[in-house]
């Protein structure tokens, strides 16, 4: 299901997490979610809002502190996100980073302007006057990362400048007694070494913000927000075995009880022994499950199709009509769990002057018209937080730090041909050898993905004093921080070697193994 975008659903309530929260005004920029993240990582809950959300929205929200993003945009563009003014009346602590910081100086009569070089990527910074309340104390001289064209030349009247850079005259500024605080640099990326402390020192002694947000807190809080919402209903999930789904589904039953039920399809095209795997965990905790085999029915809806998009279109079609026909054999269900995550809303067209990147389609697709009302207690975290989020309900680790997984499995990991049991069996045993000597090499959470891929092609090899004519496979794994970028990664010589000699020895039907060096862009983490 498409989810709604946080322009309306996001900016019309208050979450149910926390009485006490930072909001982040997006202007666009690429790492506006990046912000929201680092804060919370503070120990402080904050929600990304469009920068045209309306002052009056904001002022019953009633946040500590605002922080206004960074942007694509330059301030003096034609149509470029303005400062909105009235929200100085709110009296609150602001933060503006980037565009943020220069939207707020030029509104405020201070000078901004084109530089005669743009800054992108590490930076040095110079501290002037001691830093002010908001640097004071750190290295006179430190690195930072900054990302911009225009700069900020003259402060507004009253701020006092805090830091220079090569390019910047004014890379931090501040007005104290009004609360406004302004910085050229990011301090919530990992290549600004004292971001965190600046981030930190904005939220705990400019906003006086407490360390409330925590993996115990969202628990607690969404525990008690899914039980005001199902009363005495009852609940299903579509349950794929992911971390997403399987801590939904955790938070719900805590909640509800056995009035949750999880329907497990599975489809045969999961990695090694992960169906025995979920049944195994959701039997621990108690919880009411139905797993549906349905492989034959797959792969039989699969037979002679080699495109890629058919494939998608088929798997989640199928999953549909199983998901529909176990749904009916249910009475009484007015509850659908949904693993939605904060970032799937965002990138589903959730703020204004960024990108929509894709829209999420959650539990195989499932299609509007199905009569449930939807439960989504993941909808405010990270993916990161999700994870902590199952650590603390005692979800296994394995589960816990599973690797992305595509929904159509194995079936788009089997290129340039049809989906066959065989094919899949062979996929199925290299990707858990490789998986394996990952793990034994405590490589395995170093790595975003990592994974083997199966073309339809053959080629010639010499097995046994025989030649041989068999299938090629090929390693992909990467390292990244969000998917949207990625790096091969480095995997040693030996580890290569050990999973080659595995791969071709133990499995009947491979002859060859390759190692994909491609990054992202411009190849994709997947094969199709």
């Amino acid at each position: 299901m498409s989810e709604s975008s946080t322009t309306e659903a996001g900016a019309a309530s208050a979450p149910a997490q926390t009485s006490e929260e930072v909001l982040v005004l997006d202007f666009g920029g690429q790492y506006s979610q990046l912000i929201a993240r680092r804060i919370r990582e503070c120990g402080v809950f904050a929600e990304l809002l469009p920068s045209t959300t309306p002052v009056e929205v904001i002022r019953e929200r009633a946040p500590k502190a605002l922080v206004l993003s960074g942007g694509p945009a330059s301030v003096y563009e034609p149509g470029a996100p303005p400062f909105p003014t009235e929200l100085l009346d709110l009296e609150i602590p602001m933060l503006g980073v980037c565009y943020g910081m220069q939207a707020m100086v030029k509104a405020l009569g201070g000078r901004v302007e084109g530089a005669e070089a743009g800054e992108f990527g590490r930076t040095e910074l110079t501290l002037r006057g001691g830093g002010g309340r908001l640097l004071g104390g750190l290295p006179e001289e430190q690195s930072c990362w900054m990302s911009h064209r225009d700069t900020v030349f003259e402060p507004p009247e009253g701020f006092a400048a805090l830091a220079s850079s090569p390019g910047s005259p004014v890379a931090a500024c501040e007005l104290p007694e009004r609360g406004l605080y302004g910085i050229q640099f990011h301090p919530e990326v990992v290549h600004t070494p004292y971001g965190t402390e600046v981030l930190t020192r904005f939220l705990r002694e400019i906003a006086g913000c407490e360390q409330g947000w925590s993996p115990e807190s969202v628990i607690a809080e969404q525990v008690a927000k899914v039980k005001a919402q199902v009363g005495d209903g009852r609940v299903i999930c579509g349950l794929s075995g992911g971390v997403d789904s399987s801590v939904a589904a955790l938070l719900v039953h805590r909640a509800v009880g056995e009035r949750l039920t999880c329907v497990f399809v599975d489809h045969g095209l999961m990695r090694l022994n992960e169906g025995e795997q979920v049944v195994e965990a959701f039997g621990r905790f108690g919880i009411p499950l139905v797993r549906v085999d349905a492989e034959e029915r797959f792969l039989a809806r699969l037979a002679g199709v080699d495109d890629p998009e058919r494939k998608r279109k088929i798997i989640g079609e199928e999953f549909i009509r199983v998901f529909e026909e176990e749904a009916a054999k249910l009475e009484d269900v007015r509850y659908l769990v949904q693993g939605t995550l904060y970032s799937d809303v965002i990138e589903s067209g959730g703020s204004d002057g960024a990108d929509t990147i894709k829209s999420h389609h959650n539990v195989g697709g499932l299609p509007e018209d199905l009569d449930f009302e939807l439960v989504e207690p993941l909808r405010m975290l990270f993916k990161d937080e999700v994870r902590v989020v199952g650590a603390e309900l005692d979800l296994p680790e394995r589960m816990v730090w599973r690797q992305p997984f595509p929904g159509p499995g194995l079936a788009i990991r089997i290129v340039g041909g049809e989906v066959t049991k065989e094919r899949l069996d062979i996929l199925r045993a290299a990707d858990a050898i490789l998986q394996e000597e990952i793990r034994a090499a405590e490589l395995y959470r170093r790595l975003w993905q990592s994974f083997c891929v199966l073309p339809v092609v053959r080629s010639v090899g010499v097995q046994g004093d025989g030649r041989t004519y068999a299938y090629p496979i090929v390693i992909r794994a990467v390292t990244s921080d969000d998917a949207m970028t990625a790096d091969w990664a480095r995997l040693p010589y030996d580890l290569l070697e050990r999973v080659s000699s595995r791969i071709i020895n133990e499995i009947r039907g491979v002859n060859r193994v390759a190692l994909d060096i491609s990054s992202k862009p411009p190849a994709t983490i997947e094969w199709e």
